[in-house]
């Protein structure tokens, strides 16, 4: 068997969709060299009141005709929206619940946050299901690209029979914004309540850090040493000039938060957690100088101060820079890791590694030859020749692998542990 053969590609594909979108902040400023009293924002409220009453209710009418139809609650985000805004109006008072919606509209905008691409998957299992059912219920994170190249994530779900029977479940028209809190830990908490489906969850930037996007959410079902298990998901936030990595810890399918990591190590793209600890310490793979693959430890999971380099390209497909493609996978023989090497042209191919179960820096095995490239037929797309992951799922021996192409789309392939070690060289 060649490396090319592992993985059957299945008849399931992800496609970006413009027609799906969410409700967030619009927020509108004048430049720095024109700024001046009164505020834009003040400006939009006035002109919004001096309007007559009639003419404020035939608006909102249409307002409400048109946004019910493609958003759940829509009265209840838009009054949100207005007290979000509410202290930058300095003497200008609103008491009627109309005024109060039609600026809580003016200062929001429609956003379509997949139009452009969906991608870059990760997969986990749903908690809380029948280990002995015969098929597996998943959930599936991916990269929404939408205006502007804001990248946001997105999720779908799905079932899984542990072979080539698979079937994604149709995502809801309807798009949800998180309700934005904090705590005093460090964490901001996100809740998604008029979700009626996770496929309705959106996550877009909301911090400065994430002011250009929250990129390739690699999701790991983490198994603690007292036995605890949580959704916990590693993704880089980028504000336009400078990446970090910051984690995502699912609360339940409508609730997630988030945090900044830090440390010498948290700088860089691409960190996956391991699914348990390894010698009492949290651990992660990363590509901390953009080459090589790198392994991290950390008594505390939000802090990454140390990591040893312990693999680099060794082959034509990855001569650029290897990385991973989601966590760690444990298997009777050790770390199943998937990885993606650069090479000509900037195309990204997938493989993978075997690492030591009781000492991940050894590699003991490696794919010469890669998994899953860009075909002739799949060259094209948002960012041509990329065949990407950020993770798999495992069930028994077989594997299910949600991969994008060409920073496009998203699509499936299943393969088997057997096979895929079977091509691996030490």
């Amino acid at each position: 068997m060649i490396a090319a053969d592992v993985f059957t590609t299945l008849d399931v594909e992800l496609k970006p969709d413009p027609s799906r979108t969410v409700i967030r902040p619009f927020s509108f400023v004048y430049p720095d060299a024109f700024t001046q009293e009164p505020t834009r924002i003040e400006d939009v409220a006035a002109r919004v009141l001096a309007l007559a009453p009639e003419t404020r209710d035939r608006m909102l009418s249409l307002l409400t005709q048109a946004m019910e139809a493609r958003h759940h609650n829509v009265k209840d985000l838009f009054l949100r929206r207005f007290e979000e805004m509410e202290g930058e109006l300095a003497d200008i008072h609103v008491e009627a619940e109309r005024d109060r919606l039609l600026l809580g509209a003016y200062y929001s905008q429609e956003y379509a946050f997949e139009s452009a691409a969906l991608f870059n998957p990760s997969i986990v299992t749903v908690p809380d299901q029948d280990p002995n059912a015969e098929s597996v219920r998943f959930i599936v994170s991916l990269r929404g690209v939408g205006e502007g190249h804001i990248s946001s994530v997105t999720f779908r779900s799905g079932i899984w029979d542990g072979g080539t029977g698979l079937v994604v479940d149709p995502p809801s028209a309807q798009g949800v914004p998180p309700r934005i809190e904090s705590d005093n830990d460090g964490w901001v908490r996100m809740r998604a309540d008029d979700s009626q489906d996770i496929s309705e969850t959106v996550i877009f930037p909301i911090l400065p850090s994430q002011r250009k996007g929250v990129e390739d959410l690699r999701l790991v079902r983490f198994t603690d040493h007292d036995g605890v298990e949580s959704v916990i998901g590693t993704y880089t936030a980028f504000d336009g000039s400078a990446a970090r990595a910051e984690l995502l810890r699912g609360v339940d399918q409508r609730t997630f938060e988030m945090r900044a990591l830090t440390g010498k190590m948290s700088g860089y793209k691409g960190m996956a957690l391991f699914p348990r600890r390894i010698d009492g310490r949290f651990a992660m793979i990363g590509r901390q100088d953009s080459v090589n693959l790198w392994l991290l430890y950390s008594d505390d999971l939000y802090n990454w101060e140390k990591g040893t380099r312990i693999m680099g390209p060794r082959y034509p497909w990855e001569f650029v820079q290897i990385g991973n493609c989601g966590s760690p996978i444990e298997i009777d023989e050790g770390w199943l890791l998937f990885t993606h090497g650069v090479g000509m042209i900037r195309g990204y191919c997938v493989g993978a590694c075997l690492l030591d179960k009781e000492d991940p820096s050894k590699v003991l095995a490696r794919t010469p030859s890669p998994l899953l490239f860009p075909s002739a037929e799949q060259r094209g797309g948002y960012v041509p020749n990329v065949t990407y992951s950020c993770g798999a799922l495992l069930r028994g021996r077989r594997i299910l692998l949600p991969y994008a192409i060409g920073d496009e789309y998203t699509a499936f392939a299943t393969g088997s542990v057997d096979d895929l070690l079977s091509v691996m060289e030490a």
